[in-house]
């Protein structure tokens, strides 16, 4: 069930008003406090990536792991970073490019078949971070992978019944931000076990601005 349109537009128009102006583009993220779901309990773990209708605020930056075809199609197709098998197999041993890597990139996409090296040279730093690569087979419309994993965001638990994503930045219209809190929302409710019904509050927050409710 989605949220009610006027409670969330009058949550954004208040957030607007409350965030001030700064001299840099606040992000705006959504968090969802939940109710009678346990973390520490494996029933209770969410990890999900949810693909948004609008790049939420910034695109997210992508990093694909290809090798022959893939790689020369994902460097044309606007690849933030392409790392072929060659340099894949000699980040094994470096920690501190590893760890670079994990920090400067928000997505990654990797060719099916080199999943095995992945896990090998970047398994350890990326699987923490829910940072490991979606695998896609070498035939892939890469481009199309590349275009939608801008506007994926990670929801996840971390010790707290407390999920928080980025959806937007002010420079959004109303509107995209309001559709990307929706769906944001409605994936969050399809993994819940009673829906709706596991959610005790959302807000909307501001870089720089206080938390402000969501009516549910």
């Amino acid at each position: 069930m989605p949220l009610d349109d006027q409670n969330l537009q009058t949550a954004i128009k208040t957030l607007r008003e409350k965030s001030g102006k700064r001299n840099f583009t606040q992000s705006i993220e959504l968090i969802v406090n939940l109710r009678d779901v346990d973390p520490k309990k494996p029933e209770g773990k969410f990890q999900e990536l949810l693909t948004l209708p609008h790049p939420p605020g910034k695109a997210n930056k992508v990093c694909v792991i290809a090798s022959g075809d893939m790689a020369v199609r994902a460097k044309g197709a606007g690849a933030d970073l392409v790392i072929e098998r060659g340099e894949l197999e000699a980040l094994a041993g470096d920690k501190k490019r590893q760890k670079d890597l994990a920090e400067t990139y928000d997505s990654f996409i990797a060719e099916a078949p080199l999943m095995p090296i992945i896990g090998r040279s970047l398994g350890a730093t990326l699987a923490p971070r829910g940072k490991m690569p979606i695998p896609v087979p070498p035939t892939a419309d890469i481009k199309g992978q590349i275009e939608g994993r801008r506007r994926t965001v990670l929801l996840r638990l971390r010790g707290q019944p407390t999920l928080q994503c980025r959806v937007g930045g002010e420079g959004m219209t109303d509107a995209e931000i309001a559709e990307n809190v929706q769906a944001a929302v409605g994936g969050v409710e399809g993994k819940l076990k009673r829906g709706m019904e596991n959610v005790r509050s959302v807000y909307l927050k501001a870089t720089m601005g206080p938390p402000v409710r969501v009516q549910v």
